[in-house]
């Protein structure tokens, strides 16, 4: 597979455009010869339809050279909308020069190059085109061979009209479609660039958590041979309650360290499960009630039946949104699915609590938000997993409670 640059990549989709000017323009000195035809006997009628006819196949090569084979380089670019300029003068040069009112014609492959190729090459461009009026002002061949100076005149101005109908549809499909794309261009790239900068925090965040978990390994032994050697020294029964509870934290610390390394490795290596939506469900059902085993979470029975795309760090993003809720409703947090349109699916968490109505004034988890219970970095990382992993996440804050709703994308069997 050959990889494109950013600028082959603009030059291929410009490819339809320049074929779209030049058959256009090939196609006016057509009309423009057969008109003239009708009123007057051209003098190099033959040579102007052979100019015409090299115009329109230089045009399909170069749609083939730019779909096929990009130029690298802006220069070749400009080469070739110097072959148009010249292409056109010695059309011109053969039905009048500068009286030929179809000069104009000359301002189309300028306007293309101001867009297409860096200011340098389109001021020589553009002094290019100047060069060749200026020529047909100086050498031209006349139109016709004898006197038709009355039906010229009317030509002319008819031509006139034609000429700036012509130029002013021809920039508008190609120019104006060209600087749409470019600008569209501009705003992906403003968005790759804002996704680029918070995948670096994302980054940041994760190279602090997988320190501070390898640095925690070696406390959390050590406390758990201090609980052993306490259980053995101390065998009072209500000492014991506590020590077995004190056991039961540490085994659940070193758990989260183990999914903390199980999903940085998943993470490095873009490992995805594809699951059936009752079992990723079910999975999270188990991991919440392990985390909070009275916590009143009230799980959908029902689930669409189709499948989802997932890996470990969606688990906690979910497990993320999940405390957030439990920590504004203590009493009631609600868990369900729907099947939405376009072949989506949604995880709908609903609490009664107001905690983050503030918050969400802007789009949830595109920033880093404060926490009283917590270090504030929670929704902007499940935010950040589930766009990677093609979702989004929307909030709607109301006088019932907040609902969170999580966009996730069907695995459908099109899919690699």
């Amino acid at each position: 597979m050959e990889w494109l640059t950013h600028s082959q990549t603009g030059f291929q989709q410009a490819a339809r455009y320049l074929l779209g000017m030049r058959l256009a323009i090939a196609g006016l000195q057509l009309i423009a010869i057969a008109a003239a035809e009708m009123v007057v006997t051209l003098a190099y009628r033959a040579e102007a339809l052979l100019l015409c006819l090299l115009y329109g196949i230089l045009a399909a090569l170069g749609w083939l050279w730019f779909t096929r084979r990009p130029p690298r380089f802006p220069i070749s670019v400009s080469v070739g909308l110097a072959l148009d300029l010249a292409l056109i003068g010695a059309w011109l040069f053969l039905t009048g020069g500068y009286t030929n009112p179809l000069v104009s014609l000359l301002l189309l492959p300028i306007s293309v190059a101001i867009i297409l190729v860096p200011l340098r090459q389109s001021i020589a461009l553009t002094l290019t085109g100047i060069g060749v009026y200026t020529a047909l002002v100086i050498w031209h061949t006349p139109v016709t061979r004898g006197g038709h100076d009355a039906n010229l005149a009317q030509l002319h101005l008819a031509g006139m009209w034609v000429t700036f109908a012509m130029t002013a549809v021809i920039l508008l499909l190609v120019v104006g479609a060209l600087a749409r794309r470019i600008h569209l261009q501009q705003s992906q790239l403003s968005t790759i660039r804002e996704t680029r900068l918070r995948d670096e925090q994302i980054i940041a965040l994760g190279l602090s958590a997988a320190a501070v978990a390898h640095r925690l390994g070696t406390p959390l032994n050590t406390m758990t041979l201090l609980v052993d050697e306490i259980r053995s020294a101390f065998p009072d029964p209500e000492l014991a309650e506590d020590l077995n509870l004190m056991d039961q934290q540490l085994d659940l610390c070193s758990q989260h360290l183990q999914q903390l390394s199980s999903a940085a490795t998943q993470a490095k290596t873009a490992q995805l499960e594809d699951l059936p939506l009752r079992d990723w469900i079910a999975r999270l059902r188990e991991s919440a009630t392990l985390l909070w085993p009275s916590a009143p979470i009230q799980w959908s029975a029902e689930a669409p039946d189709c499948r989802l795309a997932v890996d470990a760090t969606l688990d906690q993003a979910i497990l993320n949104l999940l405390a957030n809720a439990l920590t504004a409703s203590p009493s009631w947090v609600a868990v369900s699915v729907r099947r939405a349109e376009s072949s989506r699916i949604e995880v709908i968490v609903e609490d009664h609590g107001d905690g983050l109505e503030d918050t969400f004034q802007a789009t949830p988890g595109e920033q880093i938000v404060g926490s009283e219970h917590g270090l504030g970095v929670g929704l902007f990382l499940s935010n950040a997993t589930i766009q990677r992993l093609g979702g989004t996440l929307k909030a709607r804050v109301d006088h019932q409670g907040t609902t969170m709703i999580i966009d996730l994308p069907e695995v459908t069997s099109d899919d690699p």
